[in-house]
């Protein structure tokens, strides 16, 4: 025989548990009860035990004992009861109300006899609270053996507090059957998943501008998408309603604009990229290789040194997700009886002539923050990264005032994007770089792409 506890546990609402499941659930007080003959060790629920106490709050006596064989029963407890339990888990604790505390009883996973003893509750009921200092009003025996399952028995009867319980569990309603607790949990799984899946749509429906993208706008999120979203949504939308015709028109007037803000349409070499995409034809050098692309640009003194204030996308209000339908009534109900109390201070307030209470201002949003060349221009986008990579956005942080960008850096990857042989990825990074080379004046460059996408809808 071996004891894993003794001495005093602390309880508090009458109750401590014996749990095995591995979340830690403790069984409701009916469910614990239900179907039993006794009322004082709830073994209704598999893997978890319910023992009520007599003493309210406070510390009793307890001790537990996990024996091979049944142990004799000492004639001095009062009031005893039994029943069968296995733990579902490795790991068997004692565990105080709320988690407070925790003993591990270091029971292997097979079926035990469970005998639950007790003394002085009716001292402890009437006791109700102990404090430090206050002699032990009640004590209890919790002995484990392995044993087969069977019925669960009172054995012995002496406090009116036992039987209360007892009437009490003999009163509430049988237990579910194995068959309706495993449809309860496979409709409450329905229910999660249910509930999973529209938190992702509702979440998904906010990122892409209140509504839902098309398959491929899903597929195209290895593009610029995301980003471009937070500057115009309805404009991601009608550049993949549109046709392959119009997305690719739309990346190359994108690529031209972004050359022509930087300053590069007059650069041959540029030139001829724009040219060849105008024919459908490859990219010629330097474009084939995008080290020697940025390193081109760098070097050539045609160049011109032109900056401009980054884009910062509108601000846009955080992502809320949506209340479950009981709180949300729950919540109504509460800010109902909230205005009415303002209303009435609200009365009271103009009628002593006070001011208007204010109103709180709103925070800005972060935009996009882009990396900026420096004066000499040496500096180029990280070898490895690909025009993709030319802009980070940032959607979230502490504002902050915009940074100044050097525009021939940002309308190259516009060029490289306008090639891609996907057209409606060629149409959103294409977009997605020039808009970042308009930088402070993206709008004007919105509004063309906007008509061009209106006219070619219409043809």
């Amino acid at each position: 025989m071996r004891r894993p506890v003794t001495g005093e546990v602390h309880v508090h609402y009458g109750q401590i548990h014996v749990e095995s499941d591995p979340a830690g659930t403790t069984p409701g007080l009916p469910e614990a009860f239900a179907g039993q003959n006794g009322g004082l060790c709830g073994a209704a629920v598999p893997g978890a035990l319910w023992l009520h106490t007599g003493l309210h709050t406070g510390d009793v006596g307890f001790v537990v004992e996990v024996h091979d064989t049944p142990p004799a029963l000492d004639p001095a407890w009062e009031d005893v009861v039994e029943v069968s339990f296995r733990p579902v888990s490795e790991r068997t604790s004692l565990v105080q109300w709320a988690g407070e505390a925790a003993w591990d009883l270091d029971l292997p996973r097979t079926d035990y006899r469970v005998r639950y003893c007790a003394r002085g509750m009716d001292r402890g009921r009437e006791r109700d609270t102990r404090v430090r200092g206050e002699p032990q009003a009640d004590s209890y025996l919790l002995q484990f053996w392995p044993a087969p399952p069977r019925p669960d028995r009172v054995v012995r009867q002496t406090s009116q507090n036992a039987a209360y319980w007892h009437r009490y569990a003999r009163d509430l309603p049988p237990p579910p059957t194995p068959e309706q607790r495993a449809e309860t949990e496979r409709l409450a799984r329905q229910a999660q998943e249910r509930a999973a899946e529209e938190r992702r749509v509702h979440h998904e429906q906010w990122q892409w501008g209140g509504r839902l993208p098309s398959q491929t706008l899903r597929d195209a999120r290895e593009s610029n998408v995301l980003g471009l979203l937070r500057f115009d949504s309805d404009l991601v939308h009608a550049l993949d309603a549109a046709g392959p015709g119009v997305q690719r028109a739309v990346a190359l007037l994108a690529a031209r604009r972004a050359c022509e803000a930087a300053g590069l349409t007059d650069v041959s070499w540029v030139a001829e990229a724009l040219t060849a995409l105008a024919h459908k034809r490859p990219l010629p050098p330097p474009f084939d290789d995008t080290t020697r692309m940025w390193e081109t640009l760098r070097c050539d003194p045609r160049v011109p040194e032109r900056s401009v204030l980054e884009a910062i996308p509108p601000e846009r209000p955080p992502y809320r997700p949506p209340i479950p339908a009981d709180r949300a009534l729950h919540q109504q109900q509460a800010t109902a009886a909230v205005t009415a109390g303002r209303k009435r201070k609200w009365v009271s307030a103009t009628q002593s002539g006070e001011g208007t209470p204010s109103r709180p201002g709103l925070g800005r949003g972060l935009g996009a923050l882009v990396p900026a060349a420096p004066a000499d221009r040496s500096t180029t986008p990280a070898a490895g990264t690909g025009h993709d990579a030319a802009v980070v956005v940032h959607t979230c942080g502490s504002p902050r005032e915009p940074s100044q960008i050097a525009q021939p850096y940002f309308a190259l990857p516009a060029v490289l994007a306008a090639a891609e042989p996907v057209p409606l990825k060629a149409a959103l990074d294409a977009v997605w770089h020039a808009l970042n080379t308009y930088g402070e004046h993206y709008p004007e460059l919105l509004e063309e792409i906007r008509s061009a996408c209106a006219e070619g809808a219409g043809e």
